[in-house]
């Protein structure tokens, strides 16, 4: 397993997302399914950035856990505000574009990039897990 803390600011996205990419390029992810990781986790450290600590900074922390399924486990941890992001549905994509609530576009398209979701709540901490299968399950 390999973890990285920072605070959670946008300025460490890129360095956060070159750690989840490092660690699916290690796994041996295409290069497809890398970009699908690092738009699904981008999604959910920008959500954490932006609603996570409305009173003022924190931290959160990225784990890369390489399984013998031929997969990829990764775990991102706040101890900001709770969170189920599995708790809203997805979006109405029939509804003219007008018509649509704004928001939960991102959410939507992180439950479609990983072959697995989880959220739980433990000890005030937020964790969401993604688990993404070398070739994208259908």
């Amino acid at each position: 397993m390999s973890k990285i803390k920072l605070p959670a600011t946008i300025g460490h996205l890129e360095r956060l997302i070159g750690f989840v990419s490092d660690c699916a390029k290690n796994t041996g992810f295409s290069d497809n399914r890398i970009r699908e990781i690092e738009l699904a986790t981008e999604e959910a450290l920008v959500n954490i950035f932006n609603y996570a600590y409305p009173d003022g900074p924190g931290d959160l922390e990225v784990s890369c856990t390489p399984q013998q399924n031929a997969s990829l486990k990764i775990e991102i941890m706040d101890n900001g505000m709770p969170f189920d992001p599995l708790s809203l549905p997805d979006p109405d994509l029939q509804a003219d574009i007008s018509e649509r609530k704004v928001g939960g576009l991102g959410i939507f398209f992180m439950r479609k990039m990983a072959d697995e979701l989880q959220y739980r709540r433990e000890k005030g901490c937020n964790i969401l897990t993604f688990i993404f299968l070398m070739k994208k399950a259908d």
